[in-house]
């Protein structure tokens, strides 16, 4: 039987690795999703991207097969609701299929926003399947300079 020398600070070390891993998972499952349905649960969950710029946030959401007029959005100050459906072209009845990937039925996506934005003057474009979102951030919100004389 040989010995073998024991390190606490190597067992840290290890347990810190397997903690950043587990919330790497967890804070970012956009990374390891790369379609539109989690297969799971069978849910469809739109991709977005979410970005500043300067005076506004602007929320992009991948909706393919999505048309506009299936499209709800609601805003408040703090929060935006994504709302739709992917409708089904047409009919094929279930034993001529060979294969389905597909996903079908309505969505819902809540985004909670950074900041607070002014939701009556929020804008919305829908282009090439992809919803975008431009929302003006509140006054107060905004970043501010404030210009420093260095003596």
């Amino acid at each position: 039987m040989s010995i073998v020398n024991w390190s606490p600070l190597k067992e840290l070390d290890e347990m810190r690795r397997d903690m950043d891993r587990l919330f790497e998972e967890f804070f970012a499952p956009s990374r390891r999703r790369r379609g539109w349905v989690k297969p799971e649960v069978g849910i469809i969950v739109p991709n977005i991207e979410m970005y500043d710029r300067k005076n506004e946030i602007v929320v992009k959401a991948e909706l393919p097969g999505v048309t506009k007029e299936d499209i709800d959005l609601s805003i408040t100050k703090d929060s935006l609701t994504l709302k739709g459906e992917v409708k089904k072209e047409e009919e094929v009845k279930e034993e001529n299929y060979y294969s389905s990937e597909r996903s079908y039925g309505s969505f819902t996506r809540t985004i909670a926003l950074p900041v607070e934005v002014e939701s009556e003057k929020a804008k919305a474009s829908f282009k090439s399947g992809v919803l975008e979102i431009v929302l003006p951030k509140k006054e107060d919100a905004k970043p501010k300079e404030i210009k420093i004389e260095v003596k």
